[in-house]
């Protein structure tokens, strides 16, 4: 199958390799020239035949709309677009209406994996109809990882972005829950090696995960977190989250608390955020503030 990819960062130079590695062929544009195939995307759709599926991985918000306009007016009846990036919900019934006054199918995809998806595979969750999801299946199946699960069709326009973002926010409560602990074990003396009881945890317990591996990775890195200003940044997703409990009367207390949490580290060198810094670092890449 042949894709057109919009976006070649972090998330998206990874799928490139991992789709091509499964035998499609993927044209790609990025505006870094070094990472991009074509110099355009009026170079990318010319090279794709029809029907042609492009899969868009740019910023939520201003660019993400930006791209999909340019796709609308280069693409043609049948083609279709997928949104894999991090957007919101509500503006996928907006794409799709508008892509859908042309004959253009849109189907939005919410993708977890991080910079692990290369090797280990990717989550999707993706939305649409039957008919758009069909056209992009032979992808969808090459980014999966092995095995039954891991991709899932959760429903119309606008649940795959929706199922993502709840995701998210059951991913900063449980990033929380792991950075409470830490700070409490490395407060008191009777405890003398809280990276091995961390390390522990990984077999036989009710609360091991790939977050706790990933949170040994970071103090096996830096066994207390010294070299970390206790700041973590939120994306968005937490903040959408929350104001979807509220819309439809849901009690989040968990997930609202650490979204709260996030907000307290932009006041003082929270020692918690140290840890949720570090464990979104080791996860998706994301930046991280040493201290100065």
């Amino acid at each position: 199958m042949e894709l057109g990819l919009v976006g070649l960062g972090k998330m998206g130079g990874n799928m490139r390799e991992r789709i091509r590695r499964a035998g499609h062929t993927v044209v790609g544009y990025d505006r870094n020239p070094d990472l991009a195939d074509v110099h355009s995307l009026e170079e990318l759709v010319g090279k794709l035949k029809g029907p042609r599926v492009v899969w868009v991985m740019v910023p939520a918000g201003d660019a993400t709309q930006a791209t999909i306009d340019a796709l609308g007016e280069l693409l043609s009846e049948g083609d279709v677009v997928v949104d894999g990036g991090n957007s919101r919900w509500t503006d996928d019934e907006k794409h799709a209406k508008e892509l859908a006054a042309k004959g253009i199918g849109f189907v939005d995809c919410g993708v977890s994996g991080g910079v692990w998806g290369l090797e280990n595979g990717y989550a999707l969750m993706y939305g649409g109809s039957a008919e758009d999801v069909a056209k992009v299946q032979p992808i969808f199946d090459a980014l999966k990882p092995e095995g039954e699960f891991g991709s899932v069709h959760a429903g119309k326009v606008g649940a795959g972005h929706f199922a993502k973002m709840v995701h998210n926010g059951i991913e900063y409560a449980m990033m929380q829950a792991y950075a409470e602990g830490w700070e409490l074990l490395e407060k008191v003396d009777s405890v003398t090696d809280v990276r091995e009881v961390f390390r522990s945890w990984q077999e036989g317990t009710v609360i091991r995960s790939w977050l706790l591996d990933l949170a040994v990775n970071a103090l096996d890195d830096d066994e207390h977190l010294d070299k970390l200003r206790g700041y973590a940044a939120d994306s968005g997703e937490g903040r959408w989250t929350v104001e979807a409990a509220i819309d439809n009367a849901v009690p989040l207390p968990a997930i609202t608390a650490s979204l709260f949490a996030r907000f307290a580290s932009r006041q003082e060198d929270s020692p918690q955020m140290k840890m949720i810094a570090a464990l979104r670092n080791q996860f998706g890449g994301h930046a991280v503030e040493n201290k100065k």
